[in-house]
């Protein structure tokens, strides 16, 4: 299909508008359907698309790229078996057109007929004038079933063809990972850049081999090429960050991911790893700063909001501990942590009934945690609302089957309910030491003397 240049289709398509607007009929030519058509389907305007290609075709009913456009829009729509109609007439017009074919493997992997999409493509791949496009498609199909040998062949040849050619080397280092071949993906990288050395991709997933591999000097090392090879590669200043911060280089790590941000708009993901090497040096306000800083970039970014609320709780500032739990809850509702938390610090509070609201949101959303059930079972308790605990304590036992902090509290119920020879046959079950220790939580220490 024809590309058309930004100023070259809009004098076609504003007059294309101007016929729908005042219900004109003008002639416009094939390849200027053409370019309408695609600069809708690229816009997003499929309505629009539908009503050039219903014209278009009106008036050039036998025009393969056309069919072949309203084809594409059709399967961008799920309405294959449409489509392939189209393509089975295009076929028979212009049977030697390779975007026929690619449509068709398009269907056809769509459906999960994954070897017949291949078939497809290689058909496509006698009547190409650029094999390189087809060549990674027909990797990808093999790719999809697993056929990971078969892939790699491909992926080779579009590297073969254009050594710029990025997705390729991406997907073959995947193949390489996937048949655990890390020495033919440090060879086959190896290769790439005897002939470019300067190949900023290559030296980065080199360093990214080596760094798995526990190799952090070559790792280093090949960041560093990357880095000369181009200095606007903020991917390996954060690789090479990654590494100093592990063996413990954490003043030059931080440096590094400064640079980052410095070329490109700085990312919630450096600023939390710059906070943690702060906070490992022991620079609390900085390190809370940077927290902080993550969650203003990405409300959505967890590990900031779990970093700031940790950091007032072990300060003992539980009013900002609750304040950002809640902020938190705003941004990722569907969290159990934050609620668990805000539940914890409102239950410190002793507000043992909204305490009750957090942990049961917080089970909802899946928690699995043994805390949040004693925690809920314990504000229960503390409001005297026994046949719920009850309950909840049944639906705690089916999780943590014998788990004696679950037993123990349905014995501190029965204690309180007065059925005390049930309360001792589930407290006798538990422990000595155990039962000693769950003595001394706070809430159910005036029954020492008791039980």
């Amino acid at each position: 299909m024809l590309n058309f240049e930004q100023e070259d289709i809009s004098i076609p398509v504003k007059r294309f508008e101007k016929m729908i607007k005042t219900n004109q009929v003008l002639f416009f030519d094939a390849q200027e359907f053409e370019g309408i058509i695609q600069y809708y389907i690229d816009s997003g305007k499929l309505n629009l698309a539908d009503r050039a290609l219903e014209i278009g075709m009106n008036q050039h009913p036998n025009n393969g790229e056309l069919i072949l456009l309203k084809s594409e829009i059709l399967i961008f729509e799920g309405d294959f078996k449409q489509s392939l109609e189209l393509l089975d007439l295009a076929e028979k017009l212009y049977p030697q057109h390779e975007e026929i074919f690619i449509q068709k493997a398009t269907i056809a992997s769509k459906t999960k007929k994954h070897d017949e999409a291949i078939h497809f493509l290689k058909v496509a791949l006698n009547y190409s004038n650029d094999s390189t496009e087809i060549l990674n498609l027909i990797g990808m199909e093999f790719m999809l079933i697993k056929k990971f040998s078969a892939a790699k062949y491909y992926f080779k040849l579009c590297l073969k063809r254009d050594p710029f050619d990025y997705q390729a080397l991406y997907n073959l280092l995947h193949i390489f990972e996937q048949l655990s071949q890390e020495n033919e993906s440090i060879n086959f990288l190896g290769s790439i850049l005897d002939k470019n050395p300067y190949c900023e991709v290559a030296w980065h997933q080199l360093g990214k081999i080596h760094y798995k591999k526990g190799n952090f000097r070559e790792a280093i090392s090949a960041f560093d090429f990357a880095i000369i090879s181009d200095d606007s590669f903020t991917g390996a200043y954060i690789e090479k960050g990654k590494i100093l911060e592990k063996i413990g280089n954490l003043n030059t790590a931080i440096e590094n991911y400064h640079i980052a941000t410095e070329i490109n708009d700085p990312s919630a993901y450096v600023y939390h790893r710059i906070a943690c090497c702060h906070k490992i040096l022991g620079n609390k306000d900085l390190s809370l700063s940077y927290f902080k800083k993550t969650i203003l970039i990405e409300p959505n970014f967890e590990k900031g909001w779990i970093e700031i609320i940790d950091f007032y709780y072990q300060n003992s500032d539980f009013k900002n501990a609750l304040h950002y739990s809640k902020k938190a809850i705003e941004s990722n509702g569907d969290n159990p942590f934050f609620s668990y938390k805000a539940g914890q610090l409102i239950m410190k509070n002793g507000n043992y009934s909204s305490a009750i609201f957090y942990f049961e949101n917080s089970i909802d959303l899946g928690n699995s945690e043994i805390g949040v059930w004693t925690d809920l079972l314990d504000c229960l308790i503390k409001l005297y609302r026994l046949n719920q605990a009850k309950n909840i304590v049944y639906k705690a036992l089916a999780i943590f089957k014998n788990s004696p902090l679950i037993i123990f509290r349905l014995g501190v119920i029965q204690v309180k309910l007065g059925n005390s020879v049930v309360a001792t046959k589930y407290l006798n079950s538990i422990d000595q030491k155990v039962l000693n220790k769950l003595l001394k939580n706070e809430l159910y220490s005036d029954l020492a003397s008791i039980i």
